[in-house]
């Protein structure tokens, strides 16, 4: 169910990196249990928007606003704390360590042994078998094995269970979810993007294909060459609309 307020608001927002002018006067609003879908062409700013979003970039003009309060980020680790967390297309997996270990990467459970901190391997192979579980609905069929072994929709699973083992977490960005998978890997991960929605995340998605778009967003922000060219609900609106305004020959009505 879609709140009156936005978790998240982005408000004016402009970036120039020296005289290249990536995003000018965007504005973004980002709703519990909804999807909002951000299309666009190379280049319209999509990246960008999403990376001032999760406190990768500093927005060169315009604000943030969480919970309809003032909100500033110095670094990603500002947005995580605050609930605001990015899946990005390369995953950023180490392959050569299992589920749990990619899960709690950087952030290890410990315990102590002998007077000394180690690493706890059990507790963090539980807590991943069941934050997959719980959280998204996947098993997998061994969590000893290397993340690399694993199917591509298997691997975006992890990278996804990372970001929502915070149980903080509140807004969550999708950068090409379902780039590279095929039909039924793109599939599966559609459905564990409905079933975080249920769970009443805010998910914004950025995508090219505009058939999973319309499978699983409620609104769509259309980019294009650094402005916003119009948001609009996916239910109100058709594919050709869509591509119109992508490509300059539509406006928002």
């Amino acid at each position: 169910m879609v709140e009156n307020q936005p978790i998240v608001a982005m408000r004016g927002i402009s970036k120039r990196f020296g005289g290249v002018v990536a995003l000018s006067h965007v504005d973004l609003e980002a709703y519990a249990g909804e999807v909002l879908a951000i299309v666009g062409d190379n280049g319209a700013g999509k990246s960008t928007l999403i990376k001032i979003l999760t406190g990768v970039y500093q927005p060169t003009e315009g604000s943030i606003e969480l919970d309809g309060k003032p909100f500033s980020m110095a670094s990603h680790s500002d947005a995580i704390e605050n609930g605001i967390d990015a899946v990005y297309q390369n995953l950023a997996i180490a392959d050569h360590l299992t589920p749990a270990e990619n899960l709690f990467l950087g952030a290890e459970l410990t315990k102590k042994v002998f007077g000394f901190q180690a690493l706890d391997n059990k507790l963090m192979k539980s807590e991943a078998t069941r934050v997959l579980k719980d959280r998204l609905g996947v098993q997998l069929k061994s969590m000893d094995v290397a993340t690399e072994s694993l199917s591509g929709g298997q691997r975006q699973a992890v990278a996804i269970a990372r970001a929502v083992r915070h149980d903080d977490l509140r807004v969550l960005v999708m950068d090409e979810p379902t780039a590279a998978l095929g039909p039924q890997e793109t599939a599966r991960t559609l459905e564990l993007i409905k079933v975080l929605k249920q769970q009443g995340l805010a998910i914004i998605v950025i995508s090219h294909s505009l058939d999973d778009v319309f499978e699983i967003s409620d609104r769509i922000h259309v980019q294009r060459r650094g402005q916003c060219a119009g948001v609009v609900k996916t239910a109100d609106t058709t594919n050709e609309e869509v591509l119109g305004l992508i490509v300059g020959t539509r406006t928002a009505a």
